[in-house]
């Protein structure tokens, strides 16, 4: 197993999480380097609001909330349903209780000129989260979704108070030709040994690191392993909206469409046992359970997949 080797892992959401625990479970702390989608954040009742990297971070921490998959386990919500009574505020967006200090001490050290990449350091390492924990960008670059129904929605507007229902025409992601790499996050790319790609929804998970300014073409002249996990299964997504997604933009939910999204990135791709063989010559890739509902199975296709790429480069 890759246990000497430099990983970095480009993730988001839950599934990217559950695939971080496992490699974090089975690969040094100072091997591993996380960056995260941070297209998902926004500002909310002052607050800067940053779900992806929370749901990470209190993954590795051992301190989410098993049931959601995010957040803080046994949390409350007593403020948010008092800001509601007291004072009409709409509170369709949920923040827990003890979430809130996370939200608070991060907003705090934003307003003090830190940056995002330094707070998310300050925030891992007060958790006991040893692993580096990189946003993508200390840039805003928020991810607008174009709607049949209502137009032009907010991330979180049309994936959390709409439930991510309205049809899906296009996504922006805003401000990215303007946006930069964090210096850590080119570091730990140039040192790559090995860089994974989590099983995220490609387009709301993915597509926001990627459109970052020079990501793309600092992934493209690696010479490393740079291998994709399937989102896909059998034709469904485990969870969220990737299939109805890939739907709603003409293709059907494959993992063979799921290889083509990311065409001159990858060189390596595990597929799903449940999964049609990916059929591509130019491709490498191998077909493991990518079903991650137990811890075992956590560690299992981090650890298959470690090996299996060891096998090819060795």
């Amino acid at each position: 197993m890759a246990l000497d080797k430099n990983i970095v892992v480009l993730l988001g959401g839950v599934g990217g999480a559950k695939l971080a625990i496992g490699l974090a479970q089975i690969v040094p702390a100072q091997r591993l380097t996380f960056v995260v989608n941070t297209g998902d954040d926004f500002w909310h009742l002052g607050l800067r609001i940053c779900p992806d990297l929370d749901t990470v971070m209190y993954t590795l921490a051992g301190l989410v909330d098993p049931d959601w998959g995010w957040g803080l386990k046994g949390d409350s919500v007593v403020a948010l349903e008092t800001l509601n009574s007291f004072y009409g505020v709409d509170t369709w967006f949920r923040l827990g209780d003890k979430d809130l200090a996370t939200h608070l001490q991060r907003s705090r050290l934003l307003r003090c000129g830190r940056s995002l990449t330094e707070a998310t350091r300050r925030l891992s390492k007060s958790l006991g989260v040893d692993a580096a924990l990189l946003p993508m960008s200390d840039d805003e670059i928020p991810t607008k979704i174009e709607t049949v129904e209502f137009g032009e929605l907010g991330f979180q507007e049309y994936f959390v108070k709409h439930r991510w229902q309205p049809v899906l025409k296009s996504i922006r992601h805003a401000g990215c030709e303007r946006s930069s790499l964090p210096s850590q996050v080119r570091s730990a790319l140039s040192k790559a040994d090995i860089v994974l790609i989590a099983p995220s929804n490609p387009w709301l998970s993915l597509a926001p690191i990627l459109a970052v300014n020079g990501m793309r073409d600092l992934l493209t002249s690696l010479d490393v392993p740079i291998v994709a996990v399937t989102p896909i299964i059998g034709g469904a997504a485990v969870k969220g909206p990737t299939a109805k997604i890939m739907s709603e933009l003409g293709q059907e939910a494959t993992p063979a469409n799921i290889a083509k999204f990311y065409t001159g990135i990858i060189n390596g791709f595990v597929n799903d046992i449940q999964n049609e063989p990916l059929g591509r010559s130019d491709l490498r890739s191998i077909q493991v359970n990518t079903l991650m509902k137990t811890e075992g199975d956590k560690r299992s296709l981090a650890g298959a997949t470690l090996d299996w790429i060891e096998s090819w480069v060795a």
